[in-house]
């Protein structure tokens, strides 16, 4: 499906459509591979930890037993501190669930950056002049610009029947830009 990516113009006379005008309107198309999970692995090596006293509401245990944790990842310096739990254990638990979530973030957006400019390069402007095919209702014609060829039946093309246009593409010049 890699040949569909670009601007799809589509001709149309709407049923709202009182004096008949044709009305232009278009879709971009962008194909993109399925993005993985990202796993996030923390290597122990890469978090420091220190421990302090929780302090605020529960007696004397929270002003004597060291039961706060601050982890902070080396590489990217974020920092993360939990006070919440009665145990040192369960704070570094705590803490150290909020560094992976912190972490898998961190990866996401830049998968997401990578993916976005990705799809910005497959569209372009997404303008109209940028059209690689038109499918003119009113004359009941799809058109593919890159390789200058007209088909007519646009409703079976519509349904799926694009056997034909892509067999063109692939024996004409839309082999050489690959």
């Amino acid at each position: 499906m890699r040949p569909e990516t670009g601007v799809h113009r589509v001709q149309r006379i709407p049923a709202t459509e009182k004096n008949g005008r044709v009305h232009t309107s278009t879709a971009s198309v962008a194909i993109l591979p399925l993005r993985k999970k990202v796993d996030v692995k923390i290597n122990p090596a890469d978090i420091e930890m220190e421990y302090s006293r929780s302090g605020g509401k529960g007696g004397q245990n929270v002003n004597k037993v060291e039961t706060a944790v601050r982890l902070i990842h080396k590489p990217t310096g974020i920092d993360v501190r939990s006070t919440s739990e009665r145990s040192q254990q369960a704070n570094r638990e705590h803490a150290m669930r909020i560094l992976e979530a912190k972490l898998q973030q961190l990866e996401e957006e830049k998968e997401a950056k990578k993916y976005a400019g990705e799809r910005k390069d497959q569209i372009g402007t997404a303008d109209r002049s940028e059209k690689i095919r038109t499918y003119n209702f009113p004359q009941d014609r799809v058109t593919d610009h890159r390789i200058k060829k007209t088909w007519h039946n646009l409703p079976k093309i519509m349904e799926g029947g694009i056997e034909e246009i892509i067999k063109d593409l692939e024996s004409g010049e839309m082999g050489n830009e690959e």
